[in-house]
Parts: structure tokens; sequence; C-alpha cells
């Protein structure tokens, strides 16, 4: 099956070409172990064809539906990445992650992995409503069983005396 975010490269002339691609749910469906369910995202390709290698600039903007970190409501994320990979042909290993070798006889390049890799990267680090959106019911049961931060200071009374005796010695 042919896939939507292959671009055949060999029927290019050399210099800038631009392409958009749509990604909506089937895109994260047809990704066997995706983190994400659903989104919807407009991708940019800026493709440079030279005479030895390509140079795909790649960007990603929309929005992806998931849940809150916090409560566990839906939440819509927005999205907006992007970033530069370059392909030249060989048949050695390239060690470097944005510098893809492919095989003399291939005439395209298949977009799919490193899209899924830009929209992941530009995901945060926790995904969480703003303030004050998050489900009160669920924040309360959360504040209810939490543990105390361990940012919290220690009382005088729990520090080790060993230790206290070390505050003597200045």
């Amino acid at each position: 099956m042919k896939s939507p975010f292959a671009i055949p490269f060999v029927g290019l002339k050399l210099g800038l070409h631009e392409f958009e691609f749509d990604i909506d749910k089937s895109f994260f469906e047809s990704l066997p172990y995706s983190l994400i369910e659903n989104g919807r995202l407009t991708a940019y390709l800026e493709l440079e064809k030279k005479e030895t290698m390509l140079i795909a600039n790649l960007g990603v903007v929309g929005f992806i539906f998931t849940d809150c970190d916090r409560c566990t409501e839906p939440l819509t994320e927005e999205i907006d990445g992007e970033f530069t990979l370059y392909y030249t042909f060989g048949e050695e290993e390239s060690e470097d992650e944005n510098l893809i070798v492919i095989a003399p006889e291939s005439y395209q390049i298949d977009l799919t992995q490193p899209l899924y890799e830009l929209i992941t990267l530009s995901l945060p680090a926790k995904m969480v409503h703003e303030e004050g959106e998050c489900n009160e019911e669920m924040v309360a049961l959360i504040n209810k069983y939490q543990q105390p931060s361990s940012d919290s200071k220690p009382d005088e009374d729990d520090i080790d005396p060993r230790w206290s005796a070390l505050k003597n010695l200045n």
C-alpha cells in the first residue's frame, strides 16, 4: 500500500519543491505503537533537491486530542514544530539522527515516521489544562491523597542528630 506521505523525488527537477499534508486520526491509527490517538494537523514540506542530496524542511501545526495528565478529562493540545532532515545516497549507516542515508536505487522518501517524531517532539512534557480548567472533583481527590512534596522543608526534629552536629562546625 502506497503511503500518502511518500514523496517520489526521481521526477523532480533540482531546486525547491513544496508539499502540504493533512494529518488526522487515520495517520495515528496507521502507526502500530502511536502514543497519540487523534489529531487535526497540517504538515508542510519544503524539499530541496540537489545533485547528491535532498534537504527536507518539515513543519507541522495543528492540534492533538488527548486526555489531561492531571484530571484525565479531554484536552486539546496545540502543536507547532519544525526540523530539517538531510537525505544522502549511499550504503553506509549514519550515526547522525538528522542525516538519513538512502540506497542509490531509491526513488522516494517516506515522511510518515519523521512526521510522527516531529509531532511527538513538539508535545509538552506534561499535557494539562490551563489553571482552573481541570475537573474540580478530580483535583480535589488528587490533593486529598497526594503525598507531601519532597520540596517541603523537613522539621528540625526530623533531621538525623549526626547531621545536626555538623551545623556547629563553623
